[in-house]
């Protein structure tokens, strides 16, 4: 039994989901003729309260659209310093819209209305011109920390009242409303654009979905096919996110508990020496300087289990939908045996 916890991303389709895809009826998406891809599209748009989605095959594409269309070349985009679409694509936000970006500490990644205010530039020539707040929710490399709804809600007001667009990067945004309680269209209300990831926790095999203000729907769609995006008979594919959506959101808490008590287990071992709050379905802990992570992982795989290095001392476990509890009790018996 192979247990693989490097990410969310790894799940396999399930039998009902398979089903779903075999089953959808699709069209040529370009032509704006594939009814599945549209029933997804207007279904994340009614969830998040908001006109329209654009669907996508990646979370990183429709994050860096978000930006693109928000933003001018030479304007700056305020976000966490650990921020994915700062750190992890690809530097695409200066290749694909020519923004810079002001980086924040955050309280575990997580901006507050000071923050941006303190952070903006005044109108000068010589300063780029203050444009975006990104957020991030729930933030990767803070193991999954979430923002409640009063946060976001004192942050959009603050970047209106200064005439900033906002930017949601909700790849995990279900896991954090699993948490809050929160509906996604009390969420939306604060955002012009919100990338959901359907690939990540609700288990889908591929796809992201753009959701913004109709008035920026037609530059989306032009930005998704200038960034290779543009898909022909996509609904096989939506189909697995629309199941995805109907089918695994009110599970995302079994993932939560199950990652509080492997993160128990690592509290634990000698070779552990401190642990992030798991929060969602995130671990992130920071071994004993004698142990290194390339160490710790050859240990893990020889009984086939797998993590991921996360740092020059860091390891990140993520719990998914194809983490049972058996495996749960298969990966804390491991651990407990491990020395180093």
């Amino acid at each position: 039994m192979v247990i693989d916890l490097r990410s969310d991303t790894v799940t396999k389709p399930t039998p009902g989901m398979l089903q779903a895809m075999w089953r959808a009826e699709v069209g040529d998406d370009v032509f704006g003729e594939d009814p599945t891809v549209k029933k997804l599209e207007e279904k994340c748009a009614a969830l998040l309260g908001m006109e329209a989605a654009v669907y996508c095959p990646s979370g990183t594409m429709t994050n860096q659209i978000g930006i693109n269309i928000l933003t001018q070349p030479y304007d700056e985009v305020i976000c966490y310093k650990g921020a994915h679409i700062y750190k992890y694509e690809g530097g695409g936000l200066a290749g694909n819209s020519l923004v810079s970006v002001r980086l924040i500490e955050g309280d575990r990644g997580r901006l507050t209305p000071a923050d941006v205010a303190a952070n903006l530039n005044s109108n000068d020539q010589h300063y780029p011109r203050t444009s975006v707040v990104a957020l991030e929710n729930t933030v990767v490399r803070e193991a999954g920390s979430y923002y409640t709804l009063a946060q976001i809600k004192s942050i959009g007001e603050t970047a209106r009242a200064h005439g900033l667009g906002m930017h949601l990067d909700g790849a995990r945004l279900f896991n954090a409303l699993a948490e809050t309680g929160d509906s996604p269209s009390a969420i939306g209300q604060y955002f012009d654009t919100v990338s959901i990831c359907l690939s990540k926790g609700l288990g889908a095999p591929v796809g992201s979905v753009l959701v913004c203000k109709k008035e920026l729907e037609p530059k989306a769609r032009r930005m998704r096919k200038v960034f290779g995006g543009a898909m022909r008979q996509a609904g096989y594919l939506a189909a697995a996110g629309i199941y995805a959506l109907d089918h695994h959101v009110a599970r995302l808490r079994e993932d939560h508990h199950r990652a509080q008590q492997l993160a128990q287990t690592l509290a634990a071992q000698r070779w552990v020496k401190s642990i992030m709050p798991v929060d969602t379905n995130i671990i992130i802990f920071e071994l004993v300087p004698s142990v290194t992570p390339r160490q710790f992982l050859t240990a893990l795989e020889s009984h086939q289990v797998k993590a991921l290095a996360f740092g020059p001392t860091q390891i990140r476990m993520v719990t998914h939908l194809d983490f049972t509890d058996a495996m749960l009790t298969r990966a804390q018996e491991i651990i407990t045996k491990l020395s180093f």
